[in-house]
């Protein structure tokens, strides 16, 4: 029940590997009476996927040499990094979007400006700087489901952490995500974290302590 299409890329690799975590998932919570149970918010779904993502890190080499394992999982730890990024960043620029209803497009374009200053990659936009007040549009959940990409920075270091319990204990891993999974929908989100051994948090500590261990991975990895 994987539906995807492949190019004979590494993100086909990477697509499978997130989409067996949520195949996973429905399987582990297959049991559960209630039929609405079974399927878990969107902020824990996305754990089970990327989680799944991060644990297989130790196994690329199977089917890649050595450079192109590295490079690999290089690629990815600095996409998490990005991806957290940008979802502060749009998820900052909605949140004002709804609370100044009567800003014009000038202050749209300046405030947006001002996050991607902030959270965005330090590169140079000399030459494209009106594109670049509209980058925000590439983001379709603005548009078609307001408010709803925070989930995948929160999953996102929910993730973290489970990468991070599977680098030091795999096997206690395993039997956390099998645990967490099979709760399915039926516990409130933070108990959910809780099951899999997770912190239910997106505060500062917690933050610099996942990008940390982020940062200590990719400076053992080639550039």
């Amino acid at each position: 029940f994987i539906f995807m299409n492949a190019a004979g890329v590494m993100r086909d690799v990477d697509t499978m590997i997130h989409e067996a975590g949520h195949a996973f998932h429905a399987m582990l919570s297959r049991n559960e009476p209630l039929v609405s149970y079974r399927h878990p918010p969107i902020e824990f779904a996305e754990v089970a996927s990327m989680s799944m993502e991060l644990i297989a890190h130790p196994f690329l080499d199977e089917f890649l040499n050595e450079d192109e394992a590295d490079r690999a999982r290089r690629k990815h730890l600095e996409g998490v990094v990005d991806t957290l990024c940008w979802v502060a960043t749009i998820d900052a620029f909605q949140h004002w979007l709804y609370t100044h209803p009567h800003h014009t497009q000038d202050q749209r374009d300046i405030y947006w400006l001002e996050l991607h200053a902030l959270y965005g990659p330090d590169v140079s936009w000399e030459g494209l700087e009106q594109e670049r007040t509209k980058l925000w549009h590439r983001q379709l959940h603005l548009f078609e489901v307001p408010f709803y990409y925070i989930e995948y920075g929160i999953a996102q270091l929910g993730a973290l952490q489970m990468w991070m319990i599977y680098r030091e204990d795999p096997a206690r891993a395993i039997e956390l995500y099998h645990a967490a999974m099979s709760l399915g929908g039926s516990r409130p989100l933070p108990e959910l974290f809780e099951a899999a051994g997770l912190v239910f948090d997106f505060g500062p500590v917690t933050v610099a302590r996942l990008l940390a261990e982020v940062e200590t991975e990719l400076a053992k990895l080639p550039e």
